[in-house]
């Protein structure tokens, strides 16, 4: 990381750490909102940015995830055990997604991961005595850790920014790692990394696993945010919005996924001053941005660097002059 980017980084984490303790309870909860859904577009970030395979499943898992803590949690296991148990089902779960990649790709796989996400709405609406149906399931507790509860709003907002410190950590080693190298090779030239010797299948199913058991992890901890889940919230239309982050904050920059949803998050809220008319402001401002970046803010931001670089003040030309004898 560069220095430019280090200093960057320090000062959002700083910006983080802070910003709540001038926030309203609304406030606060926003910001809890785009830590959790910045890991589930970090595990969709990983599959799409890096391993190069498109998936509209994200939303699906994060459901699983959620609805696994909402049912352990009630039935009076504890929360740190109802957490695990989430990304390891989601983590089963998206390794067997994973095998329809190893024969199709591109917008073929989107299809199937399509079926799979209405697949599991259908589950959790219908299946009435596992999941209760359209009527869902509230009054889901946050935790508590030796004695440091976390029903307060700023509380669970930290507990919700830890968790996504350690994920996030956690992520960028394996990246950095010769597994992320395998994820980038498989994203570029799956033909010629099979033919370096890479093993393309183990490492596409080990993407689709490792994003799925994130959106489990960010499941599990948006049921006791909202202490109220359903079906209708892990439609299709939340793996939309958690592909739109990703390609918003720029696809394959690790930080892409933060500010994707930062932007998915606040830009909704900023843009109700226009009443009955945001939503299509929203969806404006979203294409017009596509249209003018399509790699990304943090593409754009590369970028003018760069131009900068080439159009800065060069050095003087030093000139000698020869004399003669």
């Amino acid at each position: 990381m560069s220095p430019l980017g280090a200093a960057a980084t320090a000062a959002a984490a700083v910006f983080a750490i802070a910003a709540p303790f001038f926030l309203k309870p609304f406030g606060i909860f926003l910001i809890s909102m785009w830590a959790v859904l910045t890991i589930a577009a970090m595990g969709l970030h990983l599959t799409l940015g890096y391993a190069g395979q498109v998936s509209l499943a994200q939303g699906a898992f994060v459901g699983i995830g959620a609805y696994t803590v909402a049912l352990l949690t009630q039935a009076g296991y504890p929360f740190a055990l109802a957490f695990v148990a989430a990304g390891a089902l989601c983590f089963a779960v998206g390794w067997i997604l994973g095998y329809p990649a190893l024969r199709v790709s591109h917008h073929y796989l989107a299809f199937v991961t399509l079926a799979f996400t209405t697949l599991v709405f259908l589950v959790l609406r219908n299946e009435e005595w596992l999941t209760n149906g359209i009527y869902g399931i509230n009054d889901i507790a946050r935790p508590a850790f030796f004695g440091w509860s976390t029903r307060r709003a700023l509380n669970f907002y930290f507990f919700c920014l830890g968790a996504l410190a350690v994920l996030s950590l956690a992520t960028w080693w394996m990246l950095r790692s010769p597994w992320g190298r395998a994820f980038v090779a498989l994203r570029e030239n799956p033909i010629r990394a099979l033919s370096l010797g890479l093993d393309t299948r183990r490492y596409t199913l080990m993407a689709f696993a490792i994003g799925s058991s994130l959106g489990g992890f960010a499941g599990g901890l948006y049921a006791p945010l909202v202490q109220f889940i359903e079906p209708g919230s892990f439609a299709l239309g939340m793996s939309f919005n958690l592909l739109l982050m990703v390609i918003v904050g720029g696809s394959g920059y690790f930080f892409g996924p933060f500010v994707g949803a930062l932007i998915a998050v606040l830009l909704p809220e900023w843009l109700r001053v226009t009443q009955g008319y945001y939503l299509i402001v929203y969806a404006a401002s979203i294409m017009v941005m596509m249209a003018l970046c399509p790699s990304g803010l943090l593409g754009l931001a590369e970028r003018a660097m760069k131009a900068a670089q080439r159009h800065g003040p060069r050095a003087p030309a030093l000139h000698t002059e020869a004399t003669g004898s």
